[in-house]
């Protein structure tokens, strides 16, 4: 009985895979990611026919504000594209080890965003270290605020000492999680500020990533968007 379930599961997959004609990768035909506890597929739209519409089809818009950003939003940013968020999906975000964030005001946040990315607008990373706000958000990307240390131990970790590389006078970076950064497009400023902000409270380098293409790319691949509930 065993057997026969494994086999007509196998089966069922193949079915399914050798449905999907517009496929992630050549070898991917999708992938799975946790979104506030539902799980969520994300692949490609299968109508080959479709066209982009919507204000994700516009080809222009006033700059400034809306300038095209450069590859990279500051020295020593990895920039990626959707074969590594895939693969983010897969590995660091199942793991817990990763977090996707929404970089964008709340307003556009919820007309839609990746599946398994949490909305951290981008104005809460230049606030101030003892803003709530601040810690709030830096508590979800793993970092944890600290509180008084003596001269010793900080003397100490300012020569390297007690991991000391990942510490500032405010904040703990031990925990700190990989995290993609994103917003609108290569015309959107939002993650690049959001980037560059959290880059001068002391996040690590190369922990930090930038998908560039943003909401505009995504969609413009035919990928997976989902609204978020009221709340989250």
């Amino acid at each position: 009985m065993k057997k026969l379930l494994l086999f007509l599961l196998s089966c069922l997959y193949a079915f399914s895979a050798n449905a999907l004609q517009v496929k992630l990768t050549k070898d991917k035909d999708y992938v799975e990611v946790v979104d506030h506890n539902k799980i969520i597929r994300v692949q490609r739209i299968q109508d080959q026919n479709h066209h982009l519409t919507g204000s994700f089809s516009k080809t222009s818009r006033k700059c400034p504000p809306f300038c095209i950003q450069p590859i990279a939003p500051a020295e020593g940013i990895k920039t990626v594209g959707e074969y590594e968020i895939f693969e983010f999906m897969e590995n660091e975000l199942t793991l817990g080890e990763g977090v996707l964030v929404d970089a964008r005001v709340p307003s556009w946040h919820k007309k839609g965003t990746i599946p398994g990315s949490i909305n951290i607008p981008f104005k809460v990373f230049a606030l101030d270290d003892e803003a709530p706000e601040l810690e709030d958000a830096m508590e979800k990307l793993g970092a944890i605020k600290r509180g008084d240390v003596g001269p010793v131990k900080r003397s100490l970790e300012n020569m390297g000492l007690l991991n000391g590389k990942l510490k500032t006078d405010k904040w703990d970076f031990s925990a700190a999680k990989k995290v993609i950064f994103w917003c609108n497009g290569p015309w959107c400023g939002q993650s690049p500020h959001a980037i560059r902000s959290i880059l001068k409270h002391g996040y690590p380098k190369d922990k930090i990533m930038y998908y560039r293409g943003g909401m505009q790319n995504w969609q413009m691949l035919g990928l997976t968007t989902i609204i978020p509930e009221e709340g989250e």
